[in-house]
């Protein structure tokens, strides 16, 4: 399958909204410790990237891409953001929304092209970090499967479902990325 990341766009507004309601199964892995959206927050935020689009802002997810297939199907999305900004310190994420696609090496893809666009796009950046939890094995062996190195685990410190997960943080140096991807 042919995997690639794209700003979003109006056509695709009505599947990123399905696929951002609660009852979806990647819930359980992305970050299940956080608080969910609403559907009044859903609906806002998909009202705010519409108006974005309407008026012809050229990034209506700042930091974010979703991924699509050849074919434009809405797959997931891979996103960064800032830890450490004053240091070039980004941190990278990914969901895939379909559980029907999981295990079939899209994220791998996925989050290989992410990580070339971001070096490629942020020459001063030094590194790249993704955390998990404990609870997200897929996640883990895709970090490590990326060539990134297992840098911190702070111990119980997510509560999933009632009960504790340790936190895991991995990360990768724009050289080691150079060499190795």
């Amino acid at each position: 399958m042919e995997i690639k990341l794209r700003q979003i766009s109006k056509d695709d507004l009505t599947i990123y909204r399905y696929w951002k309601l609660p009852n979806h199964k990647y819930h359980d892995f992305n970050g299940p410790y956080f608080k969910k959206q609403t559907l009044e927050e859903i609906e806002a935020e998909i009202s705010l990237i519409s108006s974005r689009l309407n008026a012809g802002d050229l990034d209506p997810l700042p930091g974010k891409r979703i991924i699509t297939n050849e074919y434009r199907a809405l797959i997931g999305e891979v996103n960064w953001y800032w830890k450490s900004e004053e240091t070039n310190w980004m941190e990278i994420g990914l969901v895939i929304f379909n559980e029907e696609n999981w295990g079939k090496g899209i994220g791998y893809q996925s989050l290989k092209l992410w990580i070339e666009e971001i070096f490629a796009s942020n020459p001063d950046l030094i590194r790249l970090g993704l955390t998990t939890w404990s609870g997200n094995e897929g996640m883990m062996r895709l970090a490590e499967k990326l060539g990134m190195k297992r840098e911190a685990q702070y111990r119980k410190a997510r509560i999933v479902k009632g009960e504790y997960y340790d936190s895991i943080s991995y990360g990768i140096l724009k050289e080691e990325w150079q060499k190795n991807g």
